[in-house]
């Protein structure tokens, strides 16, 4: 579904990303931990187009195709969506408008808004006033509206109340789980139709989502891989710079 090959993206007048490189396949979850100023966000919006990332090296093939320099609108209309953790306030766009228009502008779209207990939002201007639990349900409601076939998900559970993160955890679920508005054999392997690379720091995100594979980025490359619940807990009690997995491959190397 995604590969890069040997990324380097500048941002802000310096090198975030420094050579990186990852695969993940059609129907995976992987989960990309690593500390703050890692070039997380910054590997998210280089996938996503944003215009502050400049690749100045490498590639990022999407179903096999180089989309290392299409736009943003390209990009999603191929299947990409992206659920920031900071999205902008949008004045004067009404978040039903919004959502329909990410669903090709089908009438029906907001139809399961009160799911994500965001029917009374859908006439208020875009985050505007929104708390963080309601900004992450508006860009899930608008993801799920979008129906992409590879999500971008940039920290879902900060700045998340405790009854929040049920909800959302629940319904990023349903997303990797979902297909044309169909959902497949009760969250089995079998069923889950969409891939995601998923930030978090905390973890909580992986009660839900059952992820597959995890990376860990520090100083702008991939220090190593392995399974996301070992290198969790790697990195609870020891830290990243003392993260058993990421030592071994430094002895390897």
């Amino acid at each position: 579904m995604l590969e890069i090959k040997d990324l380097h993206v500048e941002a802000g007048g310096r090198e975030i990303l420094k050579g990186v490189s990852l695969t993940i396949a059609e129907g995976e979850t992987c989960v990309l931990f690593g500390p703050n100023g890692s070039g997380k966000s910054t590997l998210l919006a280089a996938i996503m187009g944003y215009g502050h990332c400049t690749v100045t090296k490498g590639e990022i093939l999407f179903k096999g195709q180089d989309i290392t320099h299409m736009g943003v609108d390209e990009r999603a209309r191929l299947g990409i969506g992206m659920m920031m953790q900071r999205p902008p306030n949008v004045a004067g766009v009404k978040l039903g408008d919004l959502v329909r228009a990410a669903a090709g502008n089908d009438p029906n779209a907001t139809k399961d808004a009160e799911s994500f207990k965001m029917d009374n939002f859908l006439e208020r201007d875009v985050n505007v006033g929104f708390s963080g639990g309601e900004i992450k349900r508006s860009e899930l409601l608008q993801l799920s509206a979008q129906k992409p076939d590879f999500v971008l998900l940039d920290e879902p559970e900060s700045g998340v109340d405790l009854e929040s993160i049920d909800l959302i955890g629940r319904k990023v679920h349903d997303l990797l789980y979902m297909k044309s508005g169909k959902k497949g054999c009760d969250g089995s392997r079998c069923a889950r139709h969409v891939s995601a690379l998923v930030i978090t720091h905390t973890g909580q995100i992986l009660d839900y989502i059952g992820a597959d594979k995890a990376y860990i980025l520090q100083n702008g490359v991939i220090r190593c891989s392995g399974r996301p619940t070992d290198l969790l807990k790697d990195i609870r009690e020891r830290g990243y710079k003392e993260c058993i997995s990421c030592r071994m491959v430094n002895i390897q190397e």
